[in-house]
């Protein structure tokens, strides 16, 4: 019996299957389009019911405004119950006391007593109405006659609960009151409609109907009834949902009523989905609002179970095509593919092979494979011969082949013991392959060993001569003859700096050939960095550019490292920052890690114009591109190279960061060891002294202070210092403070100098200058006498200096004409021990001696202020005494002048 069975295309069970899925998605997608369908139409219907029972509601209580108007309203006299009687709630609210209590009434506002009898059968009358209702309905009345406002509602109005609802109470009172007069001054509206409101303490929604009636010579009088809506709004819609807005849709009085027939519309507003039905009789209409994400979280919950149900059969029929295709499919249409491309593949490989290549069977004598190689040695081979003799001698032998030496491989097939494989390797191109390497490897290393030899004989030739010419111009330089000076300067410098050049093109050529190994000395950064930037101070204040250096590291710690090559490095960097910056600043900031004192972080900062990403290629390779030039100096090519070279000898890194018209920071990372310090605590140069700092630019404050506090010192600045505080030096930038004990700072000072008795001048960058500087002063402050160091024991010499400081002021005249009076003043007040006044007098010639910079004065005002707050009248007189024999010192002289 023949096996017959049945061949089934691949490609058509998968197109049953794609074609299974389209459907099945399809399927989802009609059943969630009618399902989202009867969905609206659901709540289309219940909305166009919602408004005809809302319709009903209105035309209903139309009918009763109407009603209540012409039985209790337009009726000239009332008969009054002799037992009706009202109650006092508060002023101008009174509680109408009746027999049935389905209602209670309240009157706001003076009335007489035919509007009580009103009320009274109003509240009766709509007893019989809300006598079976549950809900809270109300009605107010404007009476146009009296102006009253009457509220009659089924919520018990007579105890409220708290004072919460009492507050609620009065506030909708009054909202509908302005409603009211607001409807009753619209003489082209006679009856009008307000929005759904939520009461509030209950869940409650409601919308209030008003209806104006005029009266001749009155008033016009107002209806409102308050209607609840939650009765007829089904459950599960949401009662917040709803808006009853105005409706621009015209009436037409003529048209009959469609009864049931569905007027309700959907429409999109933004991500809201709304329903909207006009009513039939009345220009309102009912709103129901549905978040479109709210819907489709909806939807996708109440049909979850029929979308994972068609996500599953999806799933099912995509795993079902992978394995019907892997598994039950015959190979037999892709297996001829899949041969024909590894044939192709093989065929490839074979035609790639750069030797030759023969696949030959002994059996048929025929060739199997080979490529064009092959092909062209196969009339000169004897196969036989070869693989007899390959065979004796490890399948590898060394042949002839048309005068051309041959490595031939043989390979015997494990399948077909007659097939043999050779391969033929052309001898004489690998060896001349080889000796092109080799070649091109020799000229590689004579090439670098040339350059090297190059640079180093170079630098020995160049060194000695540009020495020698340096030295001349330097002795040059200190000759007396100044009309030569400027060309001088400018040759020394011109030397120097190519000499310079010289050296790092030396120091690089024995880095290159390893002569050069970084030593291990003790050093302190410190001094290195002060003596760096003394060198580059000149650069600095040619250009007019400020340099700041802030120095973060403990400065008695030592650190073991070559100083050399590292201070080579910083000072290369900002050579060149000062090049590439015409103006701003250049910051050397050096610090550590945090956590890792060993790891110390050096950033050159400066505010120049940049540069170039190929500027910083020079990182790789000297001179790859041409560097920024000033009308002083120009970069070289070399300095980021030996740079980057030296770091990474000193096991560091150099980075550069730059942009554009903004500058440029080179960050060095250098670990180092740290050298150890004695275990016992060591005192401080400057410890107990205090200095008083009144500087200007906060940079230079931060500066200071740091270099003071490092050596132990007590900082007070001048903005905070507490009056009468004493201190032991001033350090200012202001040069028009020439007071005793000062040290002015400058960044362009060559170190420090001395100005004046007990007035230094210092350049506050460098650590060593400010710390000589200081001790200087406090020797020379020493050396003074005891009653010389009193502020406030003056003689003639000490007035000098103010003397001429208030002479060359502009207000001399009114210094003169006013602070003697103010002396005397203090005379008179101290006398009198009038010391509210004496202080008052005291701080304003304070004020007079601090705006012209006169210090004594100044301080013996802080003085007996500080004696004034203690009740010390000794020394009250006292100082009283020496502020007078100030400003007479200071009058003196400029009296004369003046005269």
């Amino acid at each position: 019996m023949q096996n017959k069975q049945l061949t089934i295309s691949s490609s058509n069970i998968t197109r049953s299957f794609w074609l299974f899925i389209v459907l099945l998605t399809i399927g989802i997608g009609l059943y969630g389009y009618n399902y989202t369908n009867a969905w609206l139409v659901e709540k289309k219907y219940a909305l166009t019911n919602i408004t005809n029972a809302l319709q009903k509601r209105i035309n209903s209580y139309h009918y009763i405004t109407y009603q209540i108007y012409d039985k209790f309203s337009n009726v000239p006299s009332l008969s009054i119950d002799p037992s009706l009687q009202e109650t006092r709630l508060r002023p101008n609210v009174y509680y109408v006391e009746k027999m049935h209590k389905k209602t209670d009434a309240v009157i706001f506002g003076s009335h007489d007593d035919n509007t009580l009898a009103m009320v009274a059968n109003i509240s009766d009358y709509l007893d019989t109405r809300w006598g079976a209702k549950t809900e809270n309905y109300a009605m107010y009345y404007l009476n146009g006659q009296d102006n009253s406002l009457s509220l009659i509602t089924t919520q018990p109005l007579r105890e409220l609960a708290s004072r919460l609802q009492e507050s609620y109470l009065a506030t909708s009172v009054e909202e509908h009151r302005a409603e009211m007069l607001q409807q009753a001054n619209m003489l082209n509206e006679r009856e009008s409609f307000l929005g759904l409101r939520k009461q509030h303490f209950r869940n409650v929604y409601s919308f209030s109907m008003l209806t104006t009636f005029n009266q001749p010579g009155h008033l016009a009088t107002v209806i409102a009834f308050v209607l609840p809506i939650n009765d007829i709004i089904p459950a599960n819609m949401a009662l917040s949902s709803f808006l009853l807005e105005p409706s621009n849709i015209d009436l037409d009085d003529s048209a009959i009523p469609a009864g049931n027939a569905l007027n309700a519309y959907v429409t999109m507003a933004g991500n809201w989905v709304e329903f909207s039905a006009s009513l039939p009789n009345t220009p309102l209409k009912m709103v129901y609002r549905v978040s479109a994400l709210n819907l489709a979280c909806d939807l996708l919950r109440n049909n979850i179970w029929l979308i994972i149900i068609n996500l599953l059969l999806l799933v099912l029929s995509m795993m079902s095509i992978y394995f019907i295709r892997r598994q039950y499919i015959p190979p037999s249409e892709s297996m001829a593919v899949e041969l024909e491309a590894e044939r192709a593949l093989n065929q490839e490989i074979i035609t790639s092979l750069p030797c030759g290549l023969l696949v030959y069977n002994f059996a048929s004598n025929r060739v199997i494979v080979s490529n064009k190689i092959g092909e062209h040695l196969l009339p000169h081979l004897n196969l036989n011969k070869i693989a007899h003799m390959a065979e004796q001698h490890h399948s590898m032998i060394q042949a002839t082949v048309n005068n051309e030496m041959y490595e031939i491989c043989i390979f015997r097939s494990q399948l077909s013991p007659e097939s043999y494989l050779f391969l033929l390797n052309d001898q004489n191109r690998e060896i001349m392959v080889n000796k092109w390497l080799q070649q091109a490897r020799r000229e590689y290393d004579k090439n670098i060993r040339a350059r090297k030899l190059m640079l180093h004989n170079l630098g020995i030739e160049l060194n000695e001569p540009l020495r020698l010419i340096h030295g001349l111009a330097e002795r040059l330089r200190n000759q007396p003859d100044r009309k030569q000076q400027t060309l001088l300067n400018q040759l020394a410098a011109s030397s120097s700096s190519v000499l310079e050049l010289i050296e790092n093109i030396t120091l690089l050529t024995q880095l290159e050939t390893q002569d050069w190994q970084p030593s291990h000395q003790s050093f302190a950064p410190v001094a290195m960095i002060d003596e760096l930037l003394l060198e580059a101070l000149p650069a600095i204040n040619q250009k007019g550019l400020a340099l700041f250096n802030h120095f973060h590291l403990d400065v008695d710690q030592r650190y073991i490292s070559d100083a050399n090559a590292l201070r080579k490095v910083i000072s290369l960097l900002v050579n060149y920052a000062i090049t590439t910056t015409a103006y701003g600043k250049v910051s050397l900031v050096i610090d550590h890690e945090p956590g890792h004192a060993d790891r110390l972080i050096f950033h050159i900062n400066d505010t120049g114009s940049g540069i170039s990403d190929e500027e910083i290629s020079n990182l790789s390779y000297p001179f790859l591109s041409q560097t920024q030039v000033d009308r002083f100096n120009h970069g070289s090519g070399l300095t980021f190279f030996l740079c980057n070279q030296l770091c990474k000898k000193l096991n560091g890194q150099l980075n550069i960061c730059s942009k554009v018209d903004i500058g440029t920071r080179h960050t060095i990372r250098i670990a180092m060891e740290m050298e150890k310090k004695a275990a016992e605590k060591q005192e401080k140069l400057l410890d107990g002294v205090t200095a008083l700092l009144d500087i200007t630019s906060k940079e230079v404050r931060g500066i200071v202070t740091e270099q003071l506090q490092a050596y132990g010192a007590d900082c007070l600045v001048d903005e905070d210092r507490q009056i009468n505080c004493d201190y032991d030096l001033l350090l200012t930038d202001n040069p028009q403070r020439t007071d005793d004990d000062t040290l002015l700072l400058a960044g362009d000072e060559m170190g420090w100098q001395q100005l004046g008795k007990r007035y230094i001048r210092v350049n506050y960058n460098l650590s060593g200058a400010m710390l000589d500087a200081v001790l200087m002063l406090l020797e020379q402050q020493m050396a003074v006498p005891e009653q010389e160091k009193n502020p406030f024991t003056l003689n003639i010499e000490d007035t000098q200096p103010y003397k001429k400081q208030l002479k060359s002021s502009n207000y001399h005249d009114l210094f003169v004409e006013t602070v003697p009076d103010d002396v005397k003043k203090l005379y008179t007040e101290a006398g009198s021990s009038n010391l509210h006044a004496l202080s008052q007098t005291v701080h304003r010639l304070k004020g007079v001696f601090a705006m012209l910079n006169l210090l004594p004065g100044k301080q013996l005002c802080e003085s007996l202020e500080q004696h004034i707050t203690d009740g010390d009248t000794r020394n009250i007189g006292n100082n009283i005494s020496q502020i007078d024999f100030f400003v007479s010192r200071l009058l003196e002289q400029g009296s004369q002048q003046h005269e």
